[in-house]
């Protein structure tokens, strides 16, 4: 088999190891996926400014995210159903994660819970929440990533009814997977997913089966989560959370300047500028492309984050050089762990770490801290 280089190469390797509806689950975007494809579009039209005869010894790329040092400033995405992409695909990505020195987050509607990745990992993880209807469920869940000692909790806000995504309806999609004739085909020309997911016990959404109330199997599970999701989230949500979690809070899923000034003004310590992966409002602009503007709005009030589009160590630059102070990256370690289970994941790390490194010296830098707005090239304007 040939080398993975890029992290398309880990992507075309997940799509022969991982079942179609899992596959397809992290590769969807929704209706007509425009905005899936600008988050990655719009990143191409980023182009450097190529500098030479500079000193390019001692590099580094470490830097902090919300006050954490971190390796680079990436930090692996919640995502769910991570541990269908591989067994226990959740608690093999944070190890790796903690053992490269980035931030992982574990997804609300991930396969192993908050407790079975902690029982893996020595460093404080951070943990994203869904604010469902059932507000002692959602407490709960507050209570737990506190009890696991995690050190940052990510809300997401651009989630309070769900986007369509036509390929998770056409491939039945569903955790474990029904056991249709076309997906039992589909999963018996997969033996190396199917004997790991045999080995394990993790199959369901750990993090609510058998904590939310008469959630004890799977047939109850699907019909609490299509009612849970909570349309009435609004600003005065932010403030009871952040209450009860008394930790550093993450705002995810703002997209707009005028949100953005909102979410300065809660206290949070950061914000992602993201549009869920181009999963939920199709049409909306790519994250690339409103961060600037975002930026600006908030000034310095509060640590702007992004993600969406991420495909490379060249776009985290990019997104560094327009004003982000950390970056979140979704499908390419999931691309990873379904090639290679963790260490797959190591290995898209490594590689968006290698572009990133060489990309900053050709750039003329040193230290990732020193990314600007003079590392892009901009076309000297015309005269008459």
């Amino acid at each position: 088999m040939k080398p993975s280089l890029e992290i398309a190469d880990l992507k075309e390797v997940a799509r022969r190891r991982v079942p179609r509806m899992f596959f397809d689950y992290a590769d969807s975007g929704a209706w007509t996926e425009s905005t899936y494809r600008a988050n990655e579009e719009d990143f191409a039209k980023i182009k450097f400014r190529q500098r030479v005869l500079v000193d390019m010894t001692n590099r580094s790329l470490e830097s902090t995210m919300i006050g954490e040092k971190v390796s680079m400033p990436v930090a692996l995405a919640p995502t769910g159903l991570t541990g269908m992409q591989h067994a226990d695909g959740e608690m093999l990505a944070a190890q790796a994660a903690e053992e490269f020195g980035v931030p992982f987050t574990l997804s609300t509607m991930s396969i192993c819970s908050i407790e079975d990745v902690a029982s893996v990992t020595k460093k404080p993880f951070w943990f994203q929440l869904y604010v469902m209807r059932d507000k002692d469920f959602v407490l709960n869940l507050i209570d737990r990533a506190k009890a696991a000692k995690c050190s940052a909790l990510v809300l997401t806000l651009d989630l309070q009814i769900l986007g369509q995504r036509h390929k998770d309806i056409r491939n039945g999609l569903s955790a474990p997977p029904k056991l249709t004739l076309l997906n039992m085909l589909d999963m018996a020309i997969r033996p190396r997913w199917c004997f790991a997911m045999l080995g394990t016990k993790r199959r369901t959404f750990g993090n609510i089966v058998g904590h939310a109330k008469g959630v004890g199997d799977m047939s109850s599970l699907s019909s609490w989560t299509a009612e849970q999701f909570d349309p009435q989230l609004s600003w005065k949500d932010v403030e009871w959370i952040k209450q009860r979690w008394g930790g550093k809070l993450i705002l995810k899923g703002i997209l707009d300047a005028e949100d953005a000034r909102l979410a300065a003004a809660t206290g949070a310590d950061a914000i992602i500028v993201s549009n869920h992966g181009g999963r939920q409002l199709d049409g909306a602009p790519s994250s690339i492309s409103v961060l600037p503007e975002i930026v600006e709005a908030v000034g310095d009030r509060i640590e702007v984050h992004v993600d969406g589009g991420i495909r490379s160590g060249q776009d985290v630059l990019k997104a560094l050089c327009l004003g982000a102070k950390g970056t979140h990256i979704g499908r390419p370690f999931l691309y990873g762990l379904g090639a290679g289970g963790k260490d797959g994941v190591t290995l898209a790390l490594s590689i968006i770490r290698k572009e990133l490194d060489v990309t900053l010296a050709l750039c003329g830098k040193r230290l990732i801290t020193d990314a600007g707005p003079e590392l892009l090239y901009k076309p000297a304007a015309k005269t008459e």
